[in-house]
C-alpha cells in the first residue's frame, strides 16, 4: 500500500518563505516523476513543479519559476518544495504526486497535469497575508 504525506504547511507573511516536504511510503519501485500541484478553494487543481526522480530534471508553472524549487532526496524518499517571496495567490492545499511513468521527452504540460499522476497525497495547507 503506497502512500504520501505532505508537511510543511501554514501561515506565512507575503514575501516570506516555506518549506514543504512529502513522504513516500510503500514504494518497491521509486516513482519515475513526481510533482507539487496546488489547488485554491473553488478552483482547478494546477501542476507547479515537477521532478523526474531518474535524472532530478525539472519542470516548472510560469507562477512560480525563480521563486519555488523541488528536489528530492533518494535515499529517504521524500519530495521538496522550497518557496520563497510568497504572494497572496500562492495560498491553497498542496499536493504531492506521483507515477511510475515519465521520461526526459516529457513536456512542461505532460509533467504539470494532473492526469498524468496516480498517486496523491492528502494535501498540506498554506496560507499567505
Amino acid at each position: 500500500h503506497v502512500q504520501l504525506v505532505e508537511s510543511g504547511g501554514g501561515p506565512v507573511q507575503a514575501g516570506g518563505s516555506l518549506n514543504l516536504s512529502c513522504i513516500a511510503y510503500g514504494y518497491i519501485v521509486s516513482p519515475m516523476c513526481m510533482a507539487w500541484f496546488r489547488q485554491s478553494p473553488g478552483g482547478p487543481r494546477e501542476g507547479i513543479a515537477s521532478i523526474l526522480t531518474l535524472d532530478a530534471s525539472t519542470h516548472y508553472a510560469p507562477s512560480v519559476l525563480g521563486r519555488f524549487t523541488i528536489s528530492q532526496d533518494d535515499s529517504e524518499n521524500i519530495l521538496h518544495l522550497e518557496m520563497s517571496g510568497l504572494k497572496p495567490e500562492d495560498a491553497g492545499t498542496y499536493y504531492c504526486a506521483a507515477d511510475f511513468r515519465g521520461s526526459r521527452g516529457m513536456t512542461t504540460s505532460q509533467a504539470l497535469a494532473a492526469w498524468w499522476y496516480t498517486d496523491w497525497g492528502q494535501g498540506t495547507q498554506v496560507t499567505v497575508s
